[in-house]
């Protein structure tokens, strides 16, 4: 059938299918069953729900088996009762005997977490869809890779094929409904025979994540437990648990690069299995908001993805608002311009990322809600007058039936929403599943067929880069969401340039083509008067400091290249008769620092300046190690990509030590999160530290144990910094005891509130004074101006105007001899921009302290949105000055953002590296 027959046919489908769904009645009862039901559930539901109309038919019965648990079997309580919620162990026992006990249930483990549990997937389905899952994985296989595939065959392909709908909950742990609501929805989609369920049943396989991040669903309902379960004021001064994971809290829905092991897991459980739509529940606005997909939007996904978000949103809208169910809404809140919230790697990959945000009580207790208005937004939202900052209340287009002010709600409105949207979403999935899988099919072919009418064809990494470990973290990157990859094997000639042999194409007529441009071109937002939900910027080469080039020339889809599954950067060290001593030339890899750890015991020195060892250029910031050390040194550099270089003589530039200071990262108990990313980098980079909070800051003589203390980008304010979580009249500890076993990991305290004070500012600034360096990363940089620690540098504030989320600016590097850039060979250099504060120094000091400083306006923008550039020209992005013996070197960066700006993370490193000779 020609291609404009087949388009015409699906459109005409889609008319027919929607004319439907407009002249069906606005909310019929299910047909009554037959089917024994469960008279204690449905007395129990009507009492736990608040109001009659936060009910639905869906959700007031449930089926009584005798041969399948319900949750109240295995648990001993049915869902939503007040004042009950499930750890994690015990949702997986549920599960396994939901699976032992019917065929109709699968359970899969897909990996395990940073504390030890696994991550697990659940099918729900009829016995014949259980069955043949390995059919239709193959089948999506197929549709999620069409190459060599016509119109005709995929058609063939989707009439044997069932989607899978996949639900995740609780990854934000501390929205504890959904995961509960869900181990009640596979009992009913398991159990119960009503018409509804049934063609569900027959029509979809339904796949259920069923706790996002299971580490941190424990450690929040013991604090629930331990402080909240009895607590009904909503306006109670009681601080959240201070870790859900162990490095991240609610960042774990902005892993981009997926650091995380849950989210990790899923994602290649999703490559393994391409189901088409990924549906993310979680917790906030009131009562249902559901993801449409508003501007601004990325312009690089399948248009089809964005008529496909109304087209669930507005049938679930009006299904819900017909069963009178208020509060149901959607547009006017979140934008679909970021590609790195976790489930987006389903839109990312041609298939639908779908999310609720359903209102919640932070736990499981009945609570009086009144519902404010909060004032209205600097920029528009794109929902013209709704959104996170306009009044939820308020009757719009998109919100046809408002949640009511005021509002006495339950964990069983929660479930009750939760589970009513979700049936209706399985309700029109299973009414029109070959549609759903249609466009699954054609937006993979499209991303192929973009690849080869419309630029970039193509982006090469060239393979005389100065840093191949780098080259390596990208490559790493794409390949593990599933981008496809080449090796040139000879040189590539196109018509205005030349790459040398041996470097990487990523062809983007490939599945994943679209994803390829995403990550690798340049955010160019649509509307600068639009407000992006989160970072407006994301792009590889200016993250990483590495060359990647679009190519606009055609000819390189016809470049021969060899599939690259792994890149690996190569090591060369090889011993050496008659070497005094090994260079290991320092090209900007952030693998130097894990060397100076590998090798502690060994005498290491930097040279200064650059010199010559034969023919090799040998730059400044390379370490120079003893011969006798040589062995250590290769087993050390071989896992590293890095090279080792042979010296006959010894270096007569000036060298000094390599250092291995005893490092402190101090943590507020209200910012673990953002403290957590310079953690896990850390982690990774095998660099030792101790973790501390007010309690060790207090406890004084700071610089007999610590030579560096870092304080990472983590509050809000330099006051907050300081105050942290306000002193309450009950103490609050945070510690591991026989009934609170999740609690008290990544440092403990007797009582999290209060903050270190000016007592704790004394004693910071006591370890400067006395010799130690302090390195404050963000807007942590504004506290030693601010407390009158460096009594010369102010700061000073932007106007209302000035809106930054997250671009990607130029910086220009004023003393590049400075340690703090070795392996930097340029002077201007790509960061992104945290918000960091605005320095003011008189002109004396402005010349010797800032190392680095913004060139600020429109140009310096690099990429993603930034109103105001002008505001920060010439401004300080690094300064070090001295305080007393020791010194503080303010980052106005952040050099460690999230594990994405690896480009940046050298600064850090060599601040560490060279702690006693950055003068």
């Amino acid at each position: 059938m020609p291609k404009f027959r087949v388009l015409a046919s699906l459109l005409f489908a889609l008319t027919l299918s929607s004319h439907a769904v407009a002249q069906a009645p606005a909310a019929p009862k299910p047909a009554a069953s037959a089917q024994a039901m469960d008279p204690e559930f449905a007395a129990q539901v009507k009492e736990w729900t608040t109001k009659p109309e936060f009910l639905s038919p869906l959700v007031d019965h449930l089926p009584v088996s005798s041969s399948v648990p319900s949750p109240k079997t295995v648990l001993g309580y049915n869902i939503g009762a007040p004042k009950k919620l499930t750890y994690y162990a015990d949702m997986v026992r549920y599960y396994q005997s939901l699976a032992a006990a019917s065929k109709r249930v699968k359970v899969v483990d897909i990996g395990v977490t940073e504390e030890g549990r696994r991550n697990i997937i659940v099918f729900v389905g009829s016995e014949d869809s259980i069955a043949n899952l390995d059919t239709y994985k193959k089948n999506l296989a197929r549709l999620a890779d069409p190459r060599g595939l016509n119109d005709a065959q995929a058609k063939d392909i989707i009439a044997q094929t069932k989607p899978i709908y996949v639900f995740s909950g609780g990854l934000h742990s501390a929205e504890l409904g959904p995961p509960e609501m869900l181990m009640e929805l596979a009992y009913r989609l398991a159990t119960e025979d009503s018409d509804l369920i049934k063609k569900i049943r027959e029509q979809v396989v339904v796949a259920i994540f069923p706790a996002a991040d299971p580490d941190g669903r424990d450690r929040n309902i013991d604090w629930y437990n331990r402080y909240m379960i009895d607590n009904t004021d909503e306006h109670a001064e009681i601080p959240a648990v201070p870790y859900w994971g162990k490095y991240t809290r609610h960042d774990d829905n902005r892993d981009i690069n997926y650091a995380g092991m849950a989210n990790r897991n899923l994602l290649a459980w999703y490559l393994d299995w391409h189901p088409p739509v990924i549906h993310d529940l979680h917790e906030s606005v009131p009562f249902l908001y559901i993801f449409s997909g508003q501007a601004p939007q990325d312009p690089l996904l399948d248009p089809i993805v964005w008529g496909e978000l109304p087209w669930f949103a507005n049938y679930e809208m009006q299904r819900l608002t017909g069963y009178g169910m208020p509060g149901v809404w959607t547009h006017g809140y979140v934008d679909g311009w970021s590609p790195g919230y976790v489930a987006f790697m389903s839109s990312n990959h041609n298939g639908l990322m779908r999310f609720y945000e359903i209102m919640g009580n932070a736990g499981a207790t009945t609570m009086h809600r009144t519902l404010s208005t909060p004032p209205a937004p600097q920029l528009k939202t794109g929902g013209g007058g709704g959104g996170a900052l306009g009044n939820v209340t308020k009757r719009e287009w998109f919100r046809p039936l408002p949640p009511y002010k005021d509002v006495m709600w339950s964990m069983r409105n929660n479930t009750n929403y939760a589970e009513t949207g979700v049936l209706t979403a399985l309700e029109q999935t299973s009414s029109m599943p070959q549609i759903v899988l249609n466009n699954f099919y054609l937006k993979s072919r499209n991303s192929i067929r973009s690849g080869e009418t419309e630029a970039p064809y193509a982006f090469v990494l060239p393979s005389d880069q100065e840093d191949p470990t780098r080259v390596a973290f990208v490559i790493g990157q794409l390949r593990m969401q599933g981008i496809e990859v080449g090796r040139a094997k000879d040189e590539i000639k196109l018509k205005d340039v030349k790459y040398p042999a041996g470097s990487l194409v990523i062809k983007c007529n490939q599945p994943y083509g679209r994803l390829a441009k995403i990550f690798l071109g340049k955010q160019v937002d649509p509307d600068p008067e639009l407000m992006t939900y989160d970072d407006s910027a994301w792009t590889m080469a200016l993250m990483t400091h590495t060359k990647i080039e679009a190519i606009a020339d055609k000819a390189i889809l016809d470049t021969p290249t060899t599939p690259v599954d792994k890149y690996v950067a190569a090591s060369n060290a090889n011993e050496t008769k008659g070497a005094v001593a090994y260079a290991v030339p320092d090209r900007g890899s952030p693998n130097l620092v894990t060397l100076r750890y590998a090798l502690k015991d060994v005498d290491v020195q930097i040279a200064e300046a650059g010199f010559k060892a034969g023919a090799v250029q040998v730059p400044a910031g390379s370490f120079i190690v003893p011969a006798a050390s040589f062995s250590q040194l290769k087993s050390a550099v071989a896992p590293l990509g890095l090279d080792a270089i042979a010296l006959t003589t010894k270096p007569t530039v000036a060298m000094h030590k390599a250092g291995l200071p005893r490092v402190a990262i101090f943590s507020t108990w209200a910012g673990t999160q953002d403290v957590g990313w310079v953690r896990y980098t850390f982690d990774q980079y095998k660099v030792p530290y101790d973790l501390i909070f007010k309690e060790q800051v207090l406890a004084g003589d700071l610089h007999s144990k610590y030579d560096v203390i870092v304080i990472p980008n983590q509050a809000r304010s330099s006051k907050t910094l300081v105050s942290d979580i306000p002193k309450t009249k009950t103490p609050y500890a945070y510690t591991k005891t026989d009934k609170f076993k999740f609690l008290g990991d990544y440092g403990s305290s007797d009582d999290i509130t209060g903050g270190m004070g000016a007592a704790g500012v004394t004693e910071l600034q006591k370890f400067t004074e006395t010799g130690g360096l302090m390195v404050t990363l963000g807007t942590s940089s504004a506290f030693p101006a601010d407390f009158g620690i460096t009594p010369k540098i102010d700061t000073s504030a932007t106007t209302p105007k000035f809106y930054a989320p997250g671009p990607i600016v130029e910086a220009t590097i004023l003393q590049p001899a400075n340690p703090i850039f070795y392996g930097y060979s340029d002077t201007t250099v790509a960061v992104r921009y945290a918000g960091g504060p605005l320095f003011r120094l008189d002109p004396a000091q402005d010349k010797s302290d800032v190392l680095m400083r913004y060139p600020g306006g429109d140009k310096s923008v690099l990429s993603g949105l930034f109103n105001g550039a002008d505001e920060i020209k010439n401004r300080a992005a690094i300064l070090r000055t001295p305080v007393g013996k020791g010194e503080i070197v303010m980052f106005a960066t952040n050099p460690i953002w999230r594990w994405q700006n690896v480009g940046e993370f050298r600064m850090m490193f060599n601040t560490i590296l060279n702690y006693q000779n950055l003068n």
